[in-house]
């Protein structure tokens, strides 16, 4: 034992126990260095950011779109509306594997390829916490399907939200547009930020032109939410501000008529309120179904429409641009009468046909025999193309073009729905650009039975009725009646918007044309009056029109028997009534119908009857329960 104790070296191994002591502390400092320093970058350099990092684990913002405003016409009939639906959502960031998730949806619920690709255009111009819509108004089976399997898909939710709906389908559809869901193109023309979880915008007619006004402005809120997304509780609440509602100047039953008179037809039927401007029936057929494209149409839905000589996405009301023909008979008339080229007791003879000096070519009048011995007020009650011809020769292009165009002819009405033709008012100057050719003298008198290079709108045609009607007063043509504060629930009515007037040398020249308008319908030898004119129980001021497909030779007739009906001559009206106290300017056309008086001319009439005899006048109602 004492050998033992005399080997040990105490101090050898006191130091180095001591030097362990002194590598474990610092050891240990260092590890404590570490951690200090991790806290310090944790709690203090990037606070912030793990603050909100811990947020988002149970704290969600949510953007909540606005209810969108609804659409009226002026007797309250709902136009378009908001109706619940069930819309299926995914969370970005909440999905580990998006490819899985939707192969996995998919044996759920039905995914067409449509529905996937639009989701993933969606997905790339969304923030990772913000929620894509993959199926829009689920059906009640498909909720309870999903609900059964909602475990299995962390970040995809079911909610309600509101739909747009078109209550009357295709009426209206020209002027009302749609709604569809948001693309890149849309987002450029509105504020980004104000459409956080808004999936649908205005995309044609009134539904486009009021965006701003109908769309409203985002609301937020914070969700508290679990490890899968699910919402719990509602923290917080920014409510959304609804859109606006608007009053059209729509009359559903005038606008329902319209389309009803002219099935079978393609075709258009304008008609408005010749003192106010305001748009009454704005008809386009064929029509179509706009809640096809709310929530997106297939492809071969979308090429039936789009396919065809009828063309139900074609505007006709203010995109179809047709010859006028006779319809612009009363301006010629007037033009001649402002210009002091002729009186309305002058009488002429109108033959068969007329003949330009030192030109052999023969202008045939539509009536193979000719008018005879006529004046001014003959002219227009029996559309006698030769005395017009006569006429236009006399005046010529030059004060042709500067006269008409006071009407609104050559240019866009400025109504309130974008995409509105121009029309054509020939001049001597634009056949130059155009053409790269000079005017010639036949070509005057063309136009001045409304044909050769002229064209004109339905919506056109309609105004400068408008403009006969009021002597001159000119309003601009509008849908927009009044607008409702989503606050006070009180509509703002719009003013009228008057433009510059047509004025003449002597007011009297106006009844010197509008009477052999009247003479149009209610004189036995007038074009309209066995179709439509003879038993009014109102004063009617109207023209009937015809305007050809295609051209004839100078030695060739016309018979529609032999022609294909899509080469057939259009049918065309324009009127007023009542004659004295105009409330409503109508102008019709359907296309291949054959002459003005045959089809348009009976249209017109059962327009205005509808408008002027029901229930003791049109003006009762307007706005009636807009709210």
């Amino acid at each position: 034992m004492a050998n033992l104790h005399a080997i040990k070296d105490l101090h050898l191994e006191q130091r180095m126990f001591g030097t362990r002591v002194i590598v474990a502390g610092v050891i240990v400092c260092l590890l404590l260095t570490l951690v200090l320093g991790r806290l310090v970058y944790l709690q203090i350099a990037n606070y912030k950011y793990f603050t909100t990092q811990s947020q988002n684990n149970r704290v969600r913002l949510v953007a909540v779109p606005p209810p969108r405003g609804l659409i009226y016409d002026r007797n309250g009939v709902v136009l378009a509306e908001n109706v619940p639906a069930y819309q299926l959502e995914i969370t970005p960031e909440q999905i580990e594997d998006m490819s899985a998730t939707l192969a996995g949806l998919s044996t759920v619920l039905t995914l067409t390829e449509i529905e996937i690709e639009r989701f993933s255009l969606a997905l790339r111009r969304k923030r990772p916490f913000e929620r894509v819509p993959l199926r829009f108004n689920l059906s009640d089976e498909e909720v309870a399907r999903f609900a059964v399997n909602r475990h299995r898909f962390p970040g995809v939710d079911i909610n309600a939200r509101l739909m747009r709906h078109y209550p009357l389908g295709g009426t209206a559809v020209h002027a009302l547009g749609y709604v569809g869901r948001i693309d890149e193109r849309d987002l450029q023309r509105v504020d980004a930020d104000n459409y956080n979880g808004t999936s649908h915008i205005g995309k044609l007619g009134i539904e486009r032109e009021y965006e701003a006004l109908l769309h409203g402005e985002v609301g937020y809120q914070q969700e508290e939410v679990n490890a899968q997304g699910r919402t719990l509780a509602v923290l917080e609440r920014q409510a959304p501000q609804p859109g606006r509602d608007l009053v059209l100047s729509l009359d559903a039953g005038l606008q329902r008529l319209a389309e009803q008179e002219l099935t079978g037809y393609n075709g258009a039927a304008v008609a408005m309120d010749p003192r106010t401007g305001e748009v009454l029936a704005l008809a386009s057929m064929p029509t179509y179904d706009p809640n096809l494209f709310v929530n997106g149409i297939s492809r071969k839905a979308y090429a039936e429409l789009n396919t065809g000589r009828a063309r139900p996405l074609f505007n006709r009301a203010l995109k179809g641009q047709y010859p006028p023909g006779s319809t612009i008979k009363p301006l010629m008339a007037l033009a001649g009468l402002e210009y002091q080229l002729t009186w309305a007791s002058k009488q002429m003879y109108a033959g068969p046909y007329y003949m330009l000096p030192n030109d052999e070519r023969r202008y045939r009048d539509w009536k193979k025999q000719g008018h005879g011995l006529i004046d001014m007020g003959d002219a227009i009650t029996q559309s006698s193309d030769v005395y017009f011809y006569d006429l236009a020769y006399k005046l010529g292009i030059d004060r042709i073009h500067p006269f008409l165009a006071q009407f609104g002819l050559g240019s866009a009405t400025g109504i309130d729905v974008p995409g509105e033709s121009d029309g054509l008012l020939p001049s001597r100057e634009w056949k130059r650009q155009v053409r790269r050719m000079p005017w010639f003298p036949g070509e005057t008198l063309i136009v001045g039975i409304g044909q050769g290079y002229m064209l004109a709108t339905p919506m056109q045609m309609a105004e400068f009725t408008s403009v006969l009607a009021m002597r001159g007063e000119r309003m601009r043509p509008r849908l927009l009646m009044a607008v409702t504060d989503p606050a006070s629930g009180e509509p703002t009515r719009l003013e009228p918007e008057a433009l510059e007037p047509v004025s003449v040398r002597d007011e009297r020249l106006w009844q010197q044309v509008i009477g052999p308008m009247e003479d149009v319908m209610h004189r036995r030898n007038g074009t309209a009056y066995w179709t439509a004119g003879h038993d009014a129980p109102y004063r009617i001021a109207g023209k009937t029109g015809t305007s050809q497909v295609f051209g004839l030779g100078a030695d060739e007739e016309y018979e529609e028997e032999n022609i294909a009906h899509h080469l057939r001559d259009h049918s065309l009206f324009v009127g007023f009534a009542p004659a004295d106290d105009p409330r409503i300017a109508v102008a019709v056309i359907a296309e291949n119908g054959g002459g003005g008086s045959r089809v348009a001319a009976p249209i017109a009439r059962r327009l205005m009857d509808f408008y002027l005899l029901r229930d003791g006048g049109a003006d009762q109602g307007a706005m009636a329960d807009a709210r």
